[in-house]
């Protein structure tokens, strides 16, 4: 077996989650082979497990972006917890969950009816006031067949001056955060692929990823210094943080969409990811962060991710393709 050919069969052997994605995207499976894999996401493996544990009510931990039974003693002693119904939509996001069957149908309709923001009581499907999680609300709730396009119209008017977006803007910051604008062009972005946009939120995607773009995906402007040393290290699952590697995921899912060619500015980062991989054509999860979930995916930080690997080799695959004559 060539060098190559190892991290694929390594992720071949894997969950069911893993395993579509390697058959679409690094093998060029067709179709009516990646799809018969991706609809073993809600019956087996990670899929099915993350599923067993919603609520009656669709809801996942009885709350909308903090488990019920939350307490900020448990922020500052293990860290946040991630099992709340937000962060499980976006995982089965990741996975992959096929929005038109009717374990996906059902728990839109029941979290529409039954989930309520911690903010201020907001019914889910409408948003809160935060910019990170209402872009988090886009991304799912596009993805999921959704009306989510009176949020999109928040967000685009919530655009600072930078062009990008900062979840403390309420709180008085005039200047974009790499995480918050991340976490809003993926929404605006899911958004677009399900609607096509408006004018509006084309636009507003266009200048965050100028944000991103200007600062080589995680540079500060003013100095050309790493903003977050943190930014260099590759994780997963990302929830709500940064790093170089959810920003090309990003840039490769926008190019997918719209046919842009690769910005030239990316390729700092792609050098990076691509500085990162080891002998064996695999890739390590630098960090994980703290806090309660519901399992873990066999991958401890410092040790070969599946998940990183997978997203890395998508990325350079990629990358590489557009540089070819």
């Amino acid at each position: 077996m060539a060098v190559s050919d190892r991290p694929i069969a390594w992720l071949l052997d894997s969950d069911p989650s893993i395993r579509w994605q390697v058959m679409r995207d690094l093998l060029d499976a067709p179709e009516p082979e990646w799809s018969t894999e991706r609809a073993k996401v809600e019956t087996e493996g990670w899929g099915a497990r993350l599923l067993a544990h919603e609520d009656d009510d669709g809801r996942w931990a009885g709350g909308a972006c903090f488990p019920q039974d939350f307490t900020t003693s448990e922020w500052d002693a293990v860290g946040q917890p991630w099992t709340a119904t937000m962060y499980a939509l976006a995982q089965l996001r990741d996975f992959g969950l096929d929005p038109s069957t009717e374990r996906a149908k059902r728990a839109v309709e029941l979290i529409g009816a039954n989930a309520r923001w911690e903010h201020d009581g907001e019914p889910y499907w409408e948003g809160e006031v935060e910019e990170c999680i209402n872009g988090r609300t886009v991304a799912e709730g596009a993805y999921f067949g959704v009306d989510v396009s009176k949020i999109v119209d928040r967000l685009v008017g919530e655009r600072l001056d930078d062009g990008g977006w900062n979840c403390e803007r309420a709180n008085g910051s005039t200047r974009s955060s790499f995480a918050s604008t991340i976490s809003v062009l993926e929404g605006l972005l899911e958004y677009e692929r399900a609607t096509g946009g408006t004018p509006g939120s084309r636009a507003a995607r266009r200048s965050g990823e100028e944000y991103l773009l200007e600062r080589h995906l995680f540079r500060r402007l003013s100095t050309g210094e790493p903003a977050d040393e943190l930014f260099l290290q590759l994780l997963y699952p990302t929830r709500w943080y940064y790093d170089v590697l959810r920003a090309l995921t990003y840039f490769r899912d926008e190019a997918g969409l719209t046919g842009t060619a690769p910005d030239p500015r990316l390729e700092e980062a792609v050098d990076h990811v691509r500085s990162k991989q080891r002998e064996d054509g695999t890739w390590l999860l630098d960090r994980s962060l703290p806090g309660r979930t519901w399992f873990d995916m066999d991958e401890r930080a410092g040790e070969q991710s599946r998940w990183v690997t997978l997203r890395a080799m998508r990325v350079l695959t990629w990358w590489d393709r557009s540089r070819r004559p």
